[in-house]
């Protein structure tokens, strides 16, 4: 309905769009030192299961974190969570500039060196302290924003990680192909600095500001599992997304060195900008349309097109099926996370959203280390053999293509066809039904303050 739609008169949009430029300025710099750290690895060291190390460090760091993070959030004021997030990202880059300028260039190009190793960690634990902010502002979002207006501003958000993705994807590779990790740092310091200095001045409700469980400052695991386990569906959904992440652990292990081989790492910066574009666009599609009566069954539909396509675009070896594959699945991917956020922001009391979101974060991603540490090795080893020239390339080769690139496009090919058989699974299953009436009966969780 118009009604519905994101409007300036508002009272809460110029406090959520000054949290959000805040939370952008952070995002764009924890996004660009994860992407150029990665680019730098694999052009000095050359090495897939490298690269998929990175990848498993990070997932590994988000399931560890992630309910520890939401109760911090639920038992804290939001905009101090989100400051001390800033400042810890902060003192690991700072820390990072420091070992960067006086580790000689040559420990950066062998893959066992223990200087490489310490100096990615610390990077990655800058990059893992951002995502306090990641959880925080969902719960930010429930109490600022009327139900009615809050799909939309989810949409808002998924545009936000979007503008994210499009800048960190042009300058990451930029400033690595042209001095390594010194302009990334340097942009760290000086753009996370900016946002430290900016927090204080954006001017938050006390109804939106203050703890949301002033009661004794646990994590309360068993608590919030209760929780999870008392809606119905609900559960169910959290473990469709974490076998989902699991076959999608594939694509974050392997998606560099897959379009590294391809193009220039300038290159491979700039068209993931280029389709950060387009998740741009989806986002702000979001805020007009909505995210129809039944966001449970949009996230299953929106799986079978986005494995769908994951099954196509591998079938040939090309930049421009990748990219396109890439539109597909750029575009549609902020209405999966704009949906899940409010079907959480509907159904779990407010009290709990932080760790709810934490443990639905922790345990959705549990999956993916798995598959990122196990899967460059195997990559490495079995599959690029396996299309080089081994028994795959006699196989398939005269059609599929044949080499080390032809590797990794099998294993995409085989990830997707499970996630196909995983989706169509979900939505003939009775948690689909349960969880979906669930949610177009629930009350709200709590009175929303939504004006100043």
């Amino acid at each position: 309905m118009a009604t519905d739609r994101l409007r300036w008169s508002d009272p809460f949009l110029p406090t959520f769009l000054q949290l959000l430029v805040n939370v952008l300025l952070v995002s764009v710099i924890n996004f660009t030192v994860w992407f150029a750290i990665t680019f730098f690895v694999y052009l000095e060291t050359k090495s897939v299961f490298a690269t998929g190390m990175i990848a498993g460090i990070f997932l590994v760091s988000i399931v560890a974190t992630g309910i520890w993070f939401g109760s911090l959030v639920d038992h804290h004021p939001k905009k101090l969570v989100m400051q001390a997030s800033a400042f810890v990202s902060l003192g690991f880059y700072a820390l990072c500039f420091a070992i960067y300028q006086v580790t000689p260039r040559e420990e950066f190009t062998d893959p066992t060196s223990g200087r490489l190793w310490v100096f990615v960690v610390l990077l990655m634990a800058g990059v893992i302290a951002g995502n306090l902010r990641t959880i925080a502002l969902p719960t930010v979002v429930t109490a600022l924003v009327p139900e009615a207006k809050r799909d939309r501003a989810n949409g808002l958000v998924g545009t936000t990680s979007g503008i994210a993705f499009l800048v960190t994807s042009v300058i990451s590779g930029l400033l690595v192909g042209a001095n390594g990790m010194f302009g990334v740092l340097v942009l760290a310091l000086v753009v996370l600095g900016a946002a430290v200095v900016h927090l204080p001045f954006v001017r938050v409700p006390e109804a939106v500001e203050r703890a949301a469980d002033t009661s004794d400052h646990k994590v309360d695991l068993r608590g919030t599992v209760a929780v999870v386990r008392g809606i119905p569906g609900m559960f169910a959904l959290i473990v469709f997304s974490a076998i989902n992440n699991f076959l999608g652990g594939v694509f974050i292990a392997l998606m560099d060195a897959y379009g590294l081989s391809m193009v220039s790492v300038q290159a491979w910066g700039l068209i993931w900008g280029a389709l950060s574009s387009v998740m741009i666009l989806g986002g702000l599609l979001i805020t007009r349309t909505g995210l129809s009566s039944n966001p449970v069954r949009l996230i299953l539909l929106i799986n079978l097109a986005l494995w769908t396509t994951t099954v196509v675009f591998p079938l040939r070896d090309s930049i421009i099926w990748l990219t396109a594959g890439m539109v597909v699945y750029m575009a549609l991917m902020p209405y999966v996370e704009a949906a899940e956020q409010t079907v959480l922001q509907k159904v779990v009391p407010y009290e709990r959203q932080g760790r709810v979101f934490g443990f639905a974060q922790s345990v959705e991603q549990a999956a993916s280390p798995l598959t990122a540490f196990l899967i460059s090795p195997l990559a490495q080893f079995a599959f690029i053999p396996f299309m080089t020239d081994g028994r795959g390339a006699d196989w398939i080769g005269g059609w599929f293509g044949t080499g080390p690139s032809r590797g990794i496009a099998l294993v995409f090919v085989l990830s997707a066809v499970l996630g196909l058989v995983l989706t169509v699974a979900a939505l003939g299953s009775r948690y689909y039904r349960e969880l979906s009436t669930r949610y177009a009966t629930a009350p709200e969780p709590r009175d929303v303050a939504a004006a100043p």
